[in-house]
């Protein structure tokens, strides 16, 4: 027996499916065999929800011509190089649920959650032995190959490889596609057959579309090839009552953690956040409360409670109360794991609530830390100037700040404080920056406890896809190090370096990862060819330099600077599924010019 047959088996072993087995047995006629792939392990593809919502929801409707599959990067596989190999005693790529083949599906869904990522898609197509191009796949040999998730906000990097780009959330156009595509599949021609899947809504299928380029990177226009193709393709956002209960509750276990996601989107909407894109959704309370007797009845005593903003949860405090009474009656230690909190919508009566958990932490306490860690509470001011959090849009003063620090400070069970803050955003003077140390500062003395800690954790500001800065200038991630070095330095010379080695932690390393992400955020479809050169070249992806992007970008007549400056182009790579209001745009760069025409009449003092 392969390392890789072990392998799942022990899986299926563990695997608790909470609702019972699937009703594969009654599946009509020949069901179609789709396979969704997941470039992850086996625990953390369960707390892929997007993905294993739509798994659970195709096996178990019994009118649906299909059968849903999981393929994983199981730990036995082998990595070498930017290659992904079988292991020894092993010639086909699998399933989780099946011997067969990856490449036999007739259907194979991509999940990738991050544009830096996108490259994984050689390593998984290769691996199950499938052409990489889409121009080199047919219908009767080859699985459709559709694309979703955050790293596909623009489908175009990757629009000679993938078919369809699922766009928002996938459960009626997925189950739509799976209900058409035997019709659209005997056309027996490639053409016809996406031009048969691009009618579904939100469903972009790439090929079908014309582009014209720009001379260094950017495209001059982008086209339906024919009148059968929509001029425009829709994100998807549905009504709760369209999602099963599996897209706010984890279908399978692996006998230890379960996971639920009590809302979607968020209320506010923050510039440059694609949380505030989709509708503000909650979960019936109900449905949570039945999940957790169901994971009491089986035993799981781990839970995460998955959501871009938790506070906002109509319902929080008959969750956690639930979950508390459930702590208290069983006969292990149950732990909860939330996810992260807007600091203007925590209360005392929040705080309590938590703490009453028992035993309960954020995903950051994972974070070694030489002080000891009771909770941890997440604060994102993304920008430490107050005009930088107004032409953003983004809501969290520092006055709420203070106040949600100082009952923190009063609360005896949280004593570490995360704080988010966005460097090189446009309009960010050095004078901006060096503020976030004295923020830093002034957040540790409001919690008032020598015991506490405050990480001031760096994300690099980038314009996405469907956010309203999409079309802002980006900063040369070769200079973000620099700059978050003197942010370090300037906290260091504030509080001095023994206080800052017990109290302080900055983190940041991400450098690397940003220059092949500066470029996946904003590319065209020559992009792709650049990732796949990148690939085939043996180029490490998590650590590129510089020079190695130049070099490949520069063998295609591309420039990275074309994709870090301010976007004023008529038409974007990702025209065809744009959906961002554009008055809401042009307010934004107006502002920003606003604000660097001041800093210029100011003496010059905008020096970035």
């Amino acid at each position: 027996m392969s390392a890789l047959t072990r392998e799942i088996e022990e899986i299926n072993r563990r695997e608790i499916n909470f609702d019972g087995p699937y009703p594969l047995s009654d599946k009509p006629g020949n069901p179609l065999r789709v396979v969704f792939l997941m470039p992850y392990g086996h625990a953390y593809s369960l707390l892929s929800l997007g993905t294993m919502s739509l798994y659970d929801m195709i096996n178990r409707d019994q009118k649906l011509g299909a059968i849903a599959e999981r393929a994983l990067v199981f730990d036995s596989l082998r990595q070498e190089g930017n290659r992904i190999l079988l292991p020894e005693g092993e010639d086909v790529y699998r399933t989780i649920e099946s011997p067969d083949s990856v490449a036999e599906a007739d259907i194979l869904a991509l999940s990738i959650t991050n544009a830096g990522n996108l490259a994984t898609v050689f390593k998984i197509l290769d691996l199950a032995g499938i052409p990489r191009r889409a121009r080199d796949r047919n219908p009767a040999q080859h699985p459709l190959i559709v694309g979703g998730s955050a790293g596909f906000a623009n489908p175009e990097v990757l629009g000679e490889y993938v078919d369809v780009v699922a766009l928002g959330e996938a459960e009626i156009s997925m189950r739509e596609l799976v209900r058409r595509f035997p019709e659209a599949r005997r056309t027996g021609r490639r053409e016809a057959m996406l031009e048969y899947v691009a009618q579904i809504p939100g469903l972009y299928v790439p090929h079908l579309y014309d582009v014209t380029y720009r001379d260094g990177g950017g495209v001059l226009s982008i086209r339906p090839c024919n009148p059968n193709v929509p001029e425009k393709v829709r994100p998807q956002y549905l009504q709760v009552a369209d999602f099963p209960a599996t897209h706010f509750t984890a279908p399978i276990s692996d006998g230890e953690i379960a996971m639920m996601v009590p809302t979607l989107g968020c209320r506010w909407d923050c510039h440059f956040c694609t949380l505030g894109v989709p509708p503000f959704r909650q979960a019936p309370y109900a449905l949570l409360s039945d999940y957790l007797d169901k994971c009491e009845e089986r035993g799981i005593t781990k839970f995460v409670i998955s959501s871009p903003t938790f506070t906002q949860y109509g319902k929080r405090f008959d969750l956690l109360g639930k979950l508390r009474d459930y702590s208290q009656r069983a006969s292990e230690k149950v732990t909860t794991i939330i996810g992260s909190v807007r600091a203007d919508e925590v209360s005392n009566t929040y705080l309590d609530a938590v703490n009453d958990l028992g035993d309960f932490g954020h995903m950051l306490t994972e974070l070694a830390l030489e002080n000891e860690v009771r909770g941890v509470i997440t604060v994102a001011p993304e920008f430490a100037n107050s005009e930088l959090v107004r032409i953003f849009n983004k809501t969290l003063t520092k006055e709420r700040v203070n106040r949600s620090m100082e009952m923190c400070g009063k609360h005896p069970e949280f004593n570490t404080v995360m704080l988010y803050f966005i460097i090189g955003a446009p309009g960010e003077t050095r004078e901006d920056r060096l503020a976030i140390a004295d923020y830093a500062v002034d957040v540790f003395d409001r919690l008032a406890r020598e015991d506490g800690t405050v990480i001031v954790k760096f994300t690099q500001y980038m314009p996405k896809p469907g956010t309203v800065s999409q079309r802002t200038e980006m900063v040369n991630p070769i200079d973000t190090d620099e700059k978050v070095a003197e942010v370090e330095e300037r906290l260091k010379g504030l509080v001095g370096t023994a206080r800052y080695a017990r109290n302080f932690r900055v983190l940041w390393g991400e450098s690397a990862r940003m220059h092949l992400e500066s470029v996946c955020i904003r590319g065209d479809r020559r992009i792709g060819t650049v990732l796949e050169d990148l690939h085939d070249s043996g180029v490490d992806l998590s650590v590129i330099s510089p020079e190695q992007l130049h070099e490949v970008l520069a063998r295609y007549g591309l420039r990275q600077e074309e994709y870090l400056r301010r976007m004023d182009d008529d038409v974007l790579p990702w025209a065809i599924v744009d959906v961002v209001d554009a008055a809401q745009e042009r307010e934004l760069l107006k502002s920003l010019d606003e604000r660097e025409a001041l800093q210029a009449g100011a003496g010059g003092s905008a020096v970035r």
